[in-house]
């Protein structure tokens, strides 16, 4: 009996033999199979990100296009162009060799663009006439599988092929621009306008001078920057350096200054005095005018309405002038006036390429002034806090000049232009100065969000 129990006890361990290895192989296979997810889980993250930032920098540049275009015939066809330039020019960067090669060099077949008149879409190509928003989309970005293979052959057949996808939304936003001219102009509440002026309508803004009445719609003041005339002129020509909220109060100053300040507005024209120069301040895209006698073809008549003829309406022919309810001006015999429709037309030539007579150093929106519209009720032209009801984009038809104590800038109030600052939060409602930003993307009408932006 002994025997037995001692040979049992030596027997034992041989039995067990190996089965260490068997449990460290199936060890070392989970930990390889789990580092080969891993690496290809990262490299799929990390194409995503790449990806990502890729199709968000096409919509931005495809909506920015959109908003310097807009209205144009092809203006789809330039905000499309515009966005698969852009992923071109990302997918050519450092790092992105793997979109490169996906793109292939058919980069509209790798992604979709699409427009829209709201950010929840319906997006389409090329999308309704009043389009503002760009949508782009890569449904399908296949990528190399490491191990992935693997895991398709031992899986159950739904494994799907290791890809990414990606889409982007972007379009306009209001904004309380910082890039200001040092002008406020006075407006009032008025229903239905647009602080008492009509998108389009022929305008003239004068400078406000002391007056016990007080002053109103249609006079303009400079704004108080704490300094003289050269700081006035550098601001004219380029934009101000403050950023008012709408209810804030801007500190307003007598124009005996306003020399000055039409010397830097005249640098939008291309036409330079005062010490200004291109190379600082460039002109506009497009800088044509309508002129009679080598002067602008805009005047006032001694009875204060704007005039088609010389100067000021005092000598030679003159003739009534107005814009109709598109904003396309003409005089009383039929003469169209260089107006806001011809100048976004001729912009998106020259954005396009496709243009004539565009400036080689021009900058687009130059001729639009970004200002504040103030509540004058109660102030007389002199110094003084005045309310700011919203901001205006004024379109200047003509260089300004000055006569004595008078100064005019004949132009048109348009619904929108270029801003700076922070985007509001939702989708552009509103007019005045807009900011191009990204919004959450959504895949149908009922607001869904995608998964994929």
């Amino acid at each position: 009996m002994a025997t037995r129990l001692a040979h049992s006890t030596r027997a034992l361990p041989q039995r067990q033999r190996g089965a260490v290895i068997v449990l460290i192989v199936i060890a070392m296979l989970s930990m390889l199979l789990m580092a080969a997810l891993a690496l290809d889980g990262s490299h799929m993250l990390v194409n995503k990100t790449r990806l990502q930032n890729a199709v968000d920098a096409a919509a931005l540049s495809g909506a920015k296009t959109l908003h310097q275009v807009m209205g144009t015939l092809n203006a789809s066809t330039l905000s499309r162009d515009a966005a698969l330039q852009t992923l071109n020019l990302n997918a050519a960067a450092t790092g992105n060799a793997e979109l490169a090669t996906a793109i292939a060099g058919n980069v509209a077949g790798f992604a979709v663009v699409e427009l829209s008149a709201s950010v929840y879409g319906p997006f389409s190509f090329p999308g309704p006439s009043d389009a503002r928003y760009v949508r782009v989309s890569v449904p399908d970005y296949p990528l190399a599988g490491f191990f992935w293979n693997v895991v398709q052959v031992f899986g159950d057949g739904t494994t799907p092929d290791k890809s990414v996808a990606a889409v982007a939304t972007a379009g306009p936003s209001p904004t309380s621009p910082c890039d200001l001219a040092p002008v406020m102009v006075c407006g009032e509440s008025v229903p239905n306008t647009f602080f008492g002026y009509s998108f389009g309508d022929l305008e003239v803004l004068k400078s406000a001078s002391n007056n016990s009445s007080g002053i109103g719609p249609g006079n303009f003041q400079l704004l108080d920057f704490g300094s003289g005339g050269s700081t006035v002129r550098e601001l004219m020509a380029g934009g101000g350096t403050i950023c008012p909220l709408v209810g804030d109060d801007v500190q307003t100053k007598p124009g005996n200054t306003v020399g000055p300040s039409i010397q830097g507005l005249n640098t939008r024209f291309g036409e330079y005095s005062g010490g200004m120069s291109g190379s600082e301040y460039p002109p506009d895209l497009v800088t044509n005018y309508t002129q009679v006698g080598n002067q602008g073809a805009l005047s006032l008549s001694d009875s204060g309405s704007i005039v088609y003829g010389k100067s000021n309406g005092k000598s030679g022919d003159t003739e009534a002038v107005s814009a109709d309810a598109d904003g396309n001006i003409t005089t009383a015999s039929g003469v169209a006036v260089f107006d806001y429709n011809d100048w976004q037309q001729r912009s998106a030539e020259c954005i396009s390429g496709s243009g004539s007579g565009c400036q080689s150093n021009g900058v687009f929106q130059r001729r639009i002034l970004r200002v504040v519209v103030g509540q004058c009720t109660g102030t007389d032209g002199g110094t003084a806090q005045v309310p700011v009801l919203g901001f205006g984009c004024f379109f200047v038809l003509q260089p300004a000049s000055q006569k004595g104590n008078e100064s005019q800038i004949f132009g048109q109030f348009v619904e929108e232009c270029e801003g700076d600052n922070v985007p509001g939060p939702d989708p552009a409602s509103d007019q005045g100065p807009q900011i191009i930003q990204l919004y959450k993307s959504y895949i149908d009408n009922n607001r869904t969000p995608s998964s994929d932006s």
